[in-house]
């Protein structure tokens, strides 16, 4: 049986003006650390995506805080372990890039059926943890590419 996800995503990186990132543990992979992902739903915009991601993922409400869309977009193969949640013949998702900036490192409640844990890291060992490429070169871009300190 095929599933009904669109292959079409948002990554938020989530940091504080401290440049710390704040990264989420997979609970159906343990040991996999990642930036906020999701999937678009219905006719949903990216922006919308991307808000209600983080709100399900953290708890937190991007609306209250520096929100960008980075105009930056990923098209990668769809892990073979993940494809079953796509309909038949989906291989290739396109994933849609945005930030997150927050004033300081904030606690986060996170969806116990998504994710184990989270933590704050520095730029570089956010980047070293992350298990997607594309996450990876979104954290190691932004400070040069998109981050604008208040």
């Amino acid at each position: 049986m095929s599933g009904t996800k669109q292959p079409v995503s948002v990554l938020v990186v989530i940091y504080t003006a401290e440049l710390e990132v704040l990264l989420l543990e997979r609970a159906d992979h343990p040991g996999y650390w990642q930036s906020v992902t999701g999937s678009r739903e219905d006719e949903e915009s990216l922006r919308d995506t991307a808000i209600r991601e983080v709100r399900e993922e953290t708890g937190l409400d991007a609306s209250q805080y520096q929100f960008d869309d980075w105009q930056q977009q990923n098209s990668y193969e769809i892990y073979p372990r993940w494809r079953h949640r796509y309909p038949d013949g989906v291989t290739q998702n396109t994933e849609h890039v945005f930030g997150l900036q927050l004033p300081k490192r904030q606690a986060v409640r996170l969806a116990e059926r998504e994710h184990l844990n989270y933590q704050w890291l520095s730029r570089q060992d956010a980047a070293q943890m992350v298990f997607s490429p594309s996450n990876r070169a979104a954290i190691l871009a932004f400070p040069s590419a998109n981050l604008k300190l208040a």
